[in-house]
C-alpha cells in the first residue's frame, strides 16, 4: 500500500474571453493528488493523506479519488475552502502558477489525523508546498519521523515559491529530509533553486552521503539521470508533441514508484543494489509515462495499459 501525502486543489485554466469576463476551466489537481491518481491508474494500491474541503470543489475532489480507486479513509474533511491554482501556459506549454489558498483546506491537516493511517504501508510519498506550510507541515514531519526507519520514504520537493517565497525554508526542509529519505526525485529547475550552482552529480553525492539510497534528477526534454552509491544511469526523454507539461513530474514519480513496486524493490537496500541497466530501464519507463501526459492537456495521468510490460 502506498500513502501519498499533500495537497488537493483545483487547477484553473483560462478558456478565453467572454462578453463579460473570462471563461474558466477548473480541473482537479495538486502535485500529491496527481501522484495518488497516477499510482491508482498504474494499478497500485494507494490512499491519499490530506485535508479536503467540504465545499463543492472539495466534493468533486473526493469523487475523483473514489472514482479512480484511491483510498479516502485517510482524508480529513475541513470547512476551509479549496485552494485554487491559476495556471498560465507559455507558448511551449510550460505552466506558471498563482495559488489562492492561504487559509485553504489542504493546510489544515493536524496531528490527530495521523490516527487515520492504516497498517501495512509499503511506501510514503511526500512533496510540494504541504511540506513547508503550517499546520500540515508539522503533521507530515511527524509522520516522516515515525515511519522512516521502517517504511520507504519518497520525496519530491516540487518547490512553489509563490506559495512559500522563502527559499531558505525549502532548503532547510530538504536538509532535514535527506537522512530520512530513501528515494529522492528532484527536477533540475528545483535543484537550481535548492542548491544553486551545484552540479547534479555533486548534489547526488551529497544526498547519498546523507543517507538517500536513490537520487533521480529530471530535466524535461533533456531526459533524466539517477545515482546510487554504486552506479549512475541516464535516459533520454521520449519525443512527444507537447500540449502542456502540467503533471509531467508527478507522472514520472508515480511511474518510477510503480516500476519499483512491480519488482518488489521498495526498500533502501534494494535501491542501493540497483544495477546500471535496471536504473536505465526504470528511468525510461518513468520518462515514457511523462511523455504521455505531456501530449494531453492537464495532468491526465496514463494508465498501466499504456506503458511497456502491461
Amino acid at each position: 500500500m502506498f500513502v501519498v501525502c499533500g495537497e488537493a486543489l483545483m487547477d484553473v485554466y483560462s478558456n478565453g474571453a467572454t462578453a463579460t469576463g473570462v471563461a474558466l476551466d477548473a480541473r482537479i489537481g495538486g502535485s500529491p493528488f496527481n501522484v495518488a491518481i497516477g499510482l491508482a491508474r498504474m494499478e497500485r494500491p494507494v490512499c491519499f493523506f490530506s485535508a479536503v474541503s467540504r465545499d463543492f470543489l472539495g466534493e468533486r475532489l473526493m469523487q475523483a479519488l473514489a472514482a479512480e480507486g484511491v483510498g479516502t479513509s485517510t482524508v480529513a474533511r475541513s470547512d476551509s475552502p479549496t485552494t485554487l491554482s491559476m495556471v498560465g501556459l507559455d507558448a511551449k506549454g510550460v505552466p506558471s502558477y498563482a495559488f489562492h489558498g492561504d487559509h485553504g483546506a489542504d493546510r489544515q491537516l493536524t496531528m490527530d489525523a495521523l490516527g487515520l493511517l492504516p497498517e501495512g504501508i509499503d511506501a510514503i510519498q511526500f512533496g510540494s508546498y504541504a511540506t513547508v506550510v503550517e499546520p500540515v507541515a508539522s503533521t507530515l514531519r511527524a509522520l516522516v519521523e515515525r515511519e522512516h526507519a521502517r517504511t520507504l520514504i519518497a520525496f519530491d520537493p516540487n518547490v512553489r515559491l509563490n506559495v512559500e517565497p522563502d527559499i531558505a525554508r525549502w532548503q532547510a526542509h530538504l536538509a532535514w529530509m535527506l537522512p530520512r529519505t530513501a528515494l529522492l526525485k528532484v527536477s533540475d529547475e528545483d535543484l537550481g533553486l535548492l542548491a544553486p550552482q551545484v552540479a547534479p552529480e555533486v548534489f547526488a553525492e551529497h544526498a547519498i552521503a546523507q543517507g538517500v539510497s536513490l537520487v533521480v534528477v529530471t530535466a524535461g526534454s533533456r531526459g533524466s539521470r539517477a545515482w546510487t552509491s554504486q552506479t549512475h544511469a541516464a535516459a533520454a526523454q521520449i519525443p512527444v508533441d507537447v500540449v502542456d507539461t502540467v503533471g509531467a513530474g508527478d507522472t514520472f514519480q508515480a511511474a518510477l514508484l510503480t516500476w519499483l513496486s512491480e519488482r518488489e524493490l521498495l526498500n533502501s537496500a534494494a535501491l542501493r543494489a540497483l544495477a546500471t541497466d535496471e536504473l536505465h530501464e526504470a528511468l525510461t519507463f518513468a520518462g515514457t509515462a511523462a511523455s504521455i501526459v505531456c501530449g494531453r492537456r492537464g495532468a491526465d495521468m496514463p494508465r498501466r495499459s499504456e506503458l511497456p510490460g502491461a
